[in-house]
């Protein structure tokens, strides 16, 4: 059975959540519209940027569990270089394709068998020539990767099967003094994480083992982030990831 993440139903949905103007992302008025244009905030409402000039000279930025690609673009804004990376390589391939074409077309469900013809593009002001998309287990990242001033992981702690093992990661990835954040609705699921493994221990929530796990790091703040993903036109998942920004020590 294929991994959910490389089907055709994947990635039109994640082209979608990632790409789609915010009144196709929720089109109705009375729907929670504060949920379009995450992968935008995850890096706009997360990141210290008020003393990044507009062409920054060095700043290096990895997305890691990148799906199709738009934060990757937002950093690519402020960053000098980005790399971009997931293990579906079905995302990857969209999201090289956005870079290199321009352009992408896709279908979005609307109901049943009907279909709604999308196209997703760069978002304004990205520049994909400082863009890099790599197929890579965030578990298991290539050993010349190198590090990174600024690190962006997605709702992926709850994706993977060892989110300790990710957490600590983390230490040899970001520069002394660089960002990472983290987001996350903690949706732990046995079929991606086993349950020994979820990061709910002796009672506690999420949130509180992660400073356990992240011991080279400063916490700098959280904030909630809500985000809407559209499977069809009347069928919507509203989730609230709570986002966590770091400072290596």
């Amino acid at each position: 059975m294929p991994n959910f993440y490389d089907t055709d139903r994947a990635v039109a949905e994640y082209l979608l959540f990632h790409f789609a103007p915010p009144e196709v992302q929720m089109p109705w008025a009375s729907g929670p519209r504060e949920g379009v244009d995450f992968p935008v905030r995850c890096v706009t409402a997360t990141f210290d940027t008020e003393s990044v000039p507009s062409d920054p000279p060095g700043i290096r930025a990895l997305d890691l569990g990148c799906a199709v690609g738009r934060s990757t673009f937002e950093l690519s804004r402020l960053c000098d270089e980005v790399i971009g990376i997931d293990a579906s390589e079905r995302f990857i391939e969209a999201a090289r394709r956005i870079q290199q074409a321009g352009e992408l077309a896709y279908e979005a469900t609307l109901e049943g068998d009907l279909l709604e013809s999308l196209n997703a593009r760069p978002p304004t002001g990205a520049r994909p020539d400082r863009i890099r998309f790599e197929v890579g287990d965030a578990l298991r990242l290539r050993p010349d990767l190198g590090t990174f001033d600024w690190v962006l992981a997605a709702n992926l702690i709850d994706r993977v099967p060892d989110p300790a093992g990710l957490l600590a990661s983390f230490e040899g990835l970001v520069r002394p003094g660089g960002q990472l954040v983290l987001t996350s609705p903690y949706t732990w699921l046995e079929d991606y994480t086993p349950r020994s493994a979820w990061l709910t221990k002796d009672g506690q929530h999420t949130t509180e083992t992660l400073a356990t796990h992240l011991r080279g790091f400063g916490f700098l703040r959280r904030l909630d982030l809500p985000f809407v993903l559209r499977e069809h036109a009347r069928k919507f998942q509203w989730s609230v990831a709570e986002a966590t920004v770091w400072q290596r020590l």
